[in-house]
């Protein structure tokens, strides 16, 4: 009998670059959510738009920040990705004191009303509040250079078998930079009214500029490829990533389970305000996801470890069908408050909360594994520009679900200050979960639409292995 040495496991290990890039996206993702969730509530309640424009200036706004990556990751390839977070980062702080400082230029000029009051009037000049665009398009630009470079980050300084672990890391970073900002939006709101919702903004850029310090001292990476290209090199391979036709089908069915994910900015926080009341917290609601991944997506992509992307992504689009059915159904449930023995709560909060656990799981599932696939198609110095462009399905989703959601709320659950009595109002909100359904359709046609396209790419695949 010989005797064999134990087999040891080997340590994966990841490099400073990685660790500092994923550091700072915990920081840029605490001030996007930070705002992000209570961005439709800032521009109605602070400046006065309705839900129809609040909603399209947010989807813009948000289609922007997923369109750009594209050209701006390309462009990163060409500058570096140290020199890409230094523009991205300064943008973002300028872009969110921004935001901050914009209404309190208009109480300077006698334009606006706000503060700790329940009730606000906004703007008495309405036209002028569209100059908080440009701002917006700062953060937007800024924005657009964070999707590109630190997936790109995570794709360079991972191999092929450290690299779905790696994905799972950023994007357990990502979430808890999420749940960090959407905390913090609560109590702004309950301790200064209106008056919070301008106030996070200050929170927002100086998690930004704390990242911006970072980069400057600690970001270094050894991994060059793709650096001072021509403008036709990055015109080339903007051309090739562009017509690739399995990858653009990608993005468009993602594109379904991103426009229900969406809803949790879009659709959710007025939905539960209105139907709740005034003392929900959408915010933590919202929370849930991001805790859900954080606690999941390690585990989940352990027990996929030996599945292909293609699998992990099918499973997480069947259970977001489910995660919107359990959302309309607390508008369903009757007779008043739900006593879970600790607390109290309404049935729409307690099922919105129910519905955000399914899709913090599904997301798990697909997320990560979704930038891993896309990073395998990228040629090594094209890293930003293939991850960039991964995020298209976002410009498509934000365009898509946030119109969607402001007609869909306009039509089964209007704003209760367009009605004289509250009887009124609830005559014309009694169908406000038919809302969800419409989502429920969306996913289920997205999740077969994955599993076709999975079983074209496989075949495909197989004939070009016999030629």
């Amino acid at each position: 009998m010989t005797y064999q040495e134990p087999i040891k496991k080997e340590k994966i290990k990841f490099s400073k670059a990685f660790w500092i890039a994923n550091s700072v996206e915990l920081l840029e993702r605490a001030a996007y959510y930070g705002v992000f969730i209570v961005i439709t509530l800032y521009l109605s309640r602070i400046l006065a738009f309705s839900d129809v424009e609040a909603a399209l200036i947010a989807g813009m706004f948000s289609a922007g920040l997923y369109f750009l990556p594209t050209f701006s990751g390309a462009y990163a390839d060409k500058i570096g990705f140290k020199n890409a977070l230094l523009i991205a980062f300064s943008l973002l702080t300028i872009g969110y004191a921004g935001l901050a400082l914009f209404p309190g230029f208009l109480e300077a000029k006698g334009l606006v009303e706000y503060g700790r009051e329940v009730t606000f009037t906004g703007l008495r000049d309405k036209s002028i509040r569209f100059n908080i665009i440009p701002i917006m398009l700062v953060i937007m630009v800024g924005g657009s250079f964070i999707k590109s470079v630190i997936t790109g980050t995570v794709a360079k300084e991972t191999s092929e078998t450290n690299r779905a672990k790696g994905f799972s890391i950023f994007y357990m970073m990502v979430n808890i930079g999420a749940f960090s900002g959407k905390t913090i939006v609560k109590p702004l709101r309950e301790s200064m009214g209106n008056l919070g919702l301008i106030n996070l903004n200050y929170f927002s850029a100086s998690m930004t500029f704390i990242a911006l310090i970072m980069i400057f001292f600690f970001y270094k990476s050894a991994k060059a490829e793709g650096e001072g290209k021509s403008v036709k090199e990055i015109w080339n391979a903007l051309i090739k990533v562009v017509t690739n036709g399995r990858l653009i089908s990608l993005i468009l069915i993602i594109t379904g389970f991103w426009m229900v994910q969406h809803q949790l900015y879009a659709t959710m926080p007025k939905y539960v305000l209105r139907l709740a009341g005034e003392d929900a917290s959408p915010s933590w609601y919202a929370n849930v996801n991001p805790l859900v991944v954080v606690l999941s997506v390690g585990i989940v992509t352990q027990l996929m470890r030996k599945r292909t992307a293609l699998f992990s992504m099918t499973v997480g689009m069947f259970i977001m069908p489910v995660s919107a059915l359990m959302m309309a159904a607390g508008n369903m449930i009757k007779g008043g408050m739900v006593d879970l023995g600790f607390i109290e709560m309404h049935p729409v909060a307690l099922m919105m909360i129910v519905g955000i656990v399914f899709q913090g799981l599904a997301e798990s599932f697909i997320s990560p594994r979704y930038l891993e696939y896309f990073s395998f198609q990228a040629p090594k110095g094209e890293e930003g520009l293939y991850l960039g462009f991964s995020h298209l399905h976002s410009f498509l989703s934000s365009i898509l679900g946030f119109g969607l959601s402001g007609f869909l709320l306009q039509k089964y659950c209007p704003d209760p200050a367009l009605f004289e009595t509250h009887a009124e109002w609830e005559n014309a909100s009694v169908n406000a979960h038919y809302i969800w359904y419409y989502f429920v359709g969306i996913a289920i046609v997205s999740a077969i639409a994955l599993i076709l396209y999975g079983f074209i790419v496989k075949k495909l695949d197989g004939k070009k292995a016999l030629v």
